[in-house]
């Protein structure tokens, strides 16, 4: 993660994350790095629908795709954008080895993150399964993904 926050310094350009299933790990690991105040905007982790939807999530959106599919986590990529006020967003939406009974699903264990770069008006998407019943190990797999991913977009750019 310090690469990317070393990377985002020097570009003088800045990121938002809008998490559900890492619960604030993304965004945790970001501020543990020295100097992240210089690019870091925003955090929300929207355990909800109702959360989601506040922070601007279409309901109809949900409805469509369920709250646990790629077309959410793009939605809140671009929203941590606009809610940060950021150069790129991160979002990330699955499940963890639980059934959700608010969010009945055939998706087990399956997670969605995607990175939204705002001036290219692009996404940089992954869908990943998870197979481990530990929670923490499968965040950690999570933010070891998602951070090689948007390492080596920013360094593409």
């Amino acid at each position: 993660m310090k690469e990317i926050i070393d990377i985002l310094i020097n570009k003088k350009q800045t990121i938002s994350v809008m998490e559900s299933c890492t619960g604030g790990m993304v965004a945790n690991e970001i501020t543990n790095i020295p100097g992240a105040s210089e690019v870091f905007q925003l955090g929300i982790v929207s355990y909800s629908n109702h959360m989601k939807e506040k922070y601007g999530i279409d309901s109809k959106l949900i409805e469509t795709y369920t709250v646990y599919s790629m077309e959410v986590a793009k939605e809140m990529a671009r929203l941590a954008t606009v809610n940060g006020e950021s150069d790129y967003g991160v979002g990330i939406t699955g499940t963890l080895n639980r059934q959700d009974p608010n969010n009945p699903t055939d998706k087990m264990n399956m997670v969605y993150f995607a990175i939204y770069d705002k001036n290219k008006n692009i996404y940089v998407e992954q869908t990943l399964s998870v197979s481990s019943l530990d929670r923490e190990e499968n965040k950690k797999l999570i933010l070891r993904l998602l951070t090689m991913k948007l390492s080596s977009y920013l360094k593409e750019k």
